[in-house]
C-alpha cells in the first residue's frame, strides 16, 4: 500500500457547488419568466416551482436554505445507519459560513487545504431540473442555456486549469444542442454532462444514441470533450417506475409491506428495485444503438451512478452479441471498456469493480460537499488501499487528469 502522503494531490472527478438564487434566472430571456424553473416565496422562503408544482425534492436555492454536513449520509449509504440517526445534520450548515460552496476563489483555497489539485465541478441542483420542467421543452432549453451562462460567470469551464465547471446540455432540440455545445467549447469547456436517460423531444422520448443526434455527437468527438452522465432527478423513467410499483403492489395505497410506516417502507423498496436500472439501461443503449461504432473517439464517464451495475452490463452485452451474430462490428464489451469510465460510489467496493473494468477506466469522485459523499475527498484513499502504488495513482489522479487534458 502507498502511504497517503506519497500522492500529494488528487484529481476529483465529482465535486459540487451549491447554486445561488439567480443560477437559473440571471440570464434567462424575460419572456420565459413564468415558464420553467421559477422562484416563489412560501412561508417566508424562496422555493423552486414549476407553475403551481413545487420541486419534488429540492426545497430552494442553495444559498438560501440550510445545507447538509458533508459526508453526513456516508454510513446510511453503506447500509449501516438510517436517516433518522443523522438528525439535524441534513440541515445544519449555514450557507453564509461556507464561501467555498459558492465562490471559486474560496473553493481553490479549500482545495489547497484538501490536497485536491483539480476537480470536475457539477451542479447540485441543476442535474435535477430538466425532468420536472417537462413537457415545456422550449422553456427547459432556455433555462439550461441561462444556467450555463451563470456557471461560466461564477465558476468557469476551466478556471485556472483547476476548476472545470461542467455545463449541462439537453438533446431536446438538435440545433439548440449543437449551438450550446459550440458556445461551451469556445469558452474552454473540457467536460459536459447530459441527463442519463432518454431525451425529451417534441416527438416523445428518444435514445440519446438515435442517429438523429449524430451531428451533436460528431461535434463532441471533433472537440474532444468528455461527456459525463451524472445522476440527478430522473423523470424519463416515470412510466417504468410506476409499472414496477403497480406490479409489486407498491402503489395506489395497496402496499403489502408490514411496516409501521408502510408508505416510507414502500418508497424505500421502490428505490432499491429501481436502483441502477436507469443507468444500466442508458449505458447498454449507447453501445447497442451503435454510438461508439459511429463515433470511435467518443469518451463517456459515468459519475455518481455507482458501479454495481457494471458487471451486469458487461454480461448483458456479451449475451446480446452472442445471441445476435453480426449485430456489432466489434465486441460490445470491448466497446464499453474502450470508451467508458466509471466513478464508483464512495461506499462501493473498488477492488471488485477492478475485476471487471481496467484500472485505467476507474475514476475517483468524492461527491464533496454533499451529505452522501465523503467528509474529506482524500478519505477515498481507504477505498483503494489494496491497490498497487501505480494503480492508486491512476485512480486518484491520472485517469481524470488524462481525460481532461488529452
Amino acid at each position: 500500500m502507498t502511504p497517503v502522503n506519497d500522492i500529494s494531490t488528487i484529481f476529483d472527478a465529482d465535486n459540487h457547488y451549491w447554486e445561488t438564487s439567480d443560477a437559473f434566472t440571471r440570464y434567462r430571456d424575460p419572456k420565459f419568466k413564468d415558464r420553467g424553473v421559477q422562484l416563489k416565496e412560501v412561508d417566508g422562503q424562496l422555493r423552486y416551482y414549476f407553475g403551481d408544482r413545487a420541486h419534488p425534492i429540492i426545497p430552494g436555492p442553495g444559498d438560501l436554505h440550510a445545507r447538509p454536513r458533508p459526508g453526513a449520509l456516508y454510513e446510511y449509504f453503506q447500509g449501516r445507519s438510517s436517516k433518522a440517526r443523522v438528525g439535524n445534520e441534513l440541515a445544519c450548515e449555514a450557507p453564509g459560513e461556507h464561501p467555498e460552496w459558492f465562490n471559486r476563489d474560496a473553493r481553490l483555497r479549500c482545495m489547497d487545504g484538501q490536497g485536491v489539485e483539480a476537480a470536475w465541478m457539477f451542479p447540485s441542483q441543476g442535474v435535477c431540473m430538466e425532468g420536472p420542467m417537462q413537457p415545456d421543452i422550449e422553456a427547459a432549453i432556455e433555462v439550461l442555456r441561462a444556467f450555463n451562462r451563470w456557471l461560466e460567470d461564477d465558476w468557469g469551464f476551466a478556471y485556472q486549469n483547476r476548476i472545470f465547471g461542467v455545463p449541462f446540455l439537453t438533446l431536446s432540440d438538435l440545433d439548440s444542442a449543437v449551438r450550446e455545445l459550440e458556445w461551451c467549447v469556445e469558452r474552454g469547456a473540457r467536460v459536459i454532462t447530459i441527463r442519463n436517460g432518454p431525451a425529451f423531444t417534441p416527438d416523445g422520448l428518444r435514445s440519446p444514441a438515435d442517429p438523429v443526434f449524430d451531428p451533436f455527437w460528431a461535434r463532441v468527438q471533433e472537440a474532444g470533450v468528455v461527456v459525463t452522465a451524472h445522476a440527478g432527478f430522473e423523470d424519463g423513467y416515470v412510466d417504468v417506475s410506476e409499472a414496477v410499483a403497480r406490479t409489486w403492489g407498491l402503489s395506489g395505497g395497496q402496499s403489502i409491506l408490514a411496516s409501521t410506516d408502510a408508505a416510507g417502507g414502500a418508497a424505500s423498496l421502490m428505490a432499491q428495485l429501481m436502483k441502477h436500472r436507469l443507468i444500466e439501461d442508458f449505458a447498454t443503449v449507447l453501445v447497442a444503438h451503435k454510438l461508439f461504432e459511429r463515433f470511435p473517439r467518443l469518451r463517456v464517464a459515468y459519475i455518481e451512478n455507482g458501479a454495481d451495475w457494471v458487471p451486469r452490463l458487461l454480461h448483458s452485452l456479451e449475451m446480446l452479441a452472442g445471441q445476435n451474430p453480426g449485430m456489432f462490428t466489434s465486441n460490445p464489451v470491448d466497446q464499453f471498456i474502450e470508451h467508458c469510465w466509471v466513478a464508483p460510489f464512495v461506499e462501493d467496493d473498488v477492488a471488485k469493480l477492478a475485476q471487471y473494468l481496467p484500472v485505467d477506466r476507474i475514476l475517483f469522485g468524492s461527491d464533496w460537499p454533499h451529505a452522501e459523499g465523503l467528509a474529506q475527498p482524500r478519505d477515498f484513499f481507504a477505498n483503494v488501499a489494496s491497490f498497487s502504488p501505480m494503480d492508486q495513482r491512476k485512480i486518484m489522479v491520472e485517469n481524470a487528469r488524462e481525460l481532461t487534458f488529452t
